[in-house]
């Protein structure tokens, strides 16, 4: 058996994912506050940003992931609020934390132990991942430490066989895209990719398997974003 664990299946990115693996005969579980919608995956309730979530899926995802063959982990899971450098306070810094870095980490932990050679970990990244806009201080600040978590996990799981990613999506339709995004500014967050569209979220996930079975991406980030016109 394979096994995808899948953080936030329920909308967007992650759920077009769990169906991606989910067609591919991969038991697909998803972490998260509501259900995935797809039948053929199996939702295990959490909360991310509470410390403790482990202790409430942590004996069923331990059976699951201990009869895999083969592991796919992969970091979906984010939240994104519009705040600024300026004043953030600190207790929603830490929520954004908690969900963004902290939950990876310890999934990471609980994991890797159960994890066997051929096993991967991806990280879903974003533009601002390695840039950043206004008014996103919590959400650019969490992505670029993602990418730094993605590379120590490369360089500390060496020769282990399992490998690692960061795939960095540009401007995707998604429910988050469009509660962050006024309608009428839509155009112009079109107009930022060299295609003029948005990316489909099956575009997403699709780079996303093919970087579970691919080991020479190990370490990698990958600009998934049709080619981000800089203005």
């Amino acid at each position: 058996m394979k096994c995808a664990v899948v953080t936030g299946a329920s909308a967007g990115i992650g759920l077009h994912t769990a169906q991606r693996f989910a067609d591919e005969g991969y038991r697909v579980v998803n972490l998260s506050r509501r259900p995935c919608p797809v039948d053929a995956v199996d939702h295990i309730p959490c909360d991310l940003s509470a410390p403790d979530f482990l202790e409430t899926v942590g004996a069923c995802l331990r059976t699951t992931l201990a009869g895999a063959e083969q592991v796919v982990l992969i970091h979906n899971a984010s939240r994104l609020v519009n705040d600024s450098a300026v004043h953030t306070p600190s207790e929603s810094l830490r929520t954004t934390l908690e969900i963004n870095l902290v939950a990876p980490n310890s999934l990471n932990g609980f994991a890797i132990p159960l994890m066997k050679p051929g096993s991967s970990i991806l990280y879903v990244g974003s533009t601002l991942a390695e840039k950043a806009v206004p008014n996103s201080f919590s959400y650019v600040l969490s992505k670029h430490a993602l990418i730094g978590m993605m590379r120590a996990t490369c360089q500390d799981l060496a020769g282990q066989g399992i490998h690692t990613a960061c795939i960095c999506p540009g401007f995707t339709d998604t429910e988050m895209l469009r509660t962050h995004v006024p309608a009428e500014a839509m155009d112009a967050v079109r107009g930022m990719s060299a295609y003029n569209r948005l990316i489909e979220p099956d575009e997403i996930a699709e780079t996303l398997f093919w970087a579970s079975r691919n080991p020479v991406v190990n370490g990698a980030v990958i600009h998934a974003n049709l080619g981000q016109v800089e203005r």
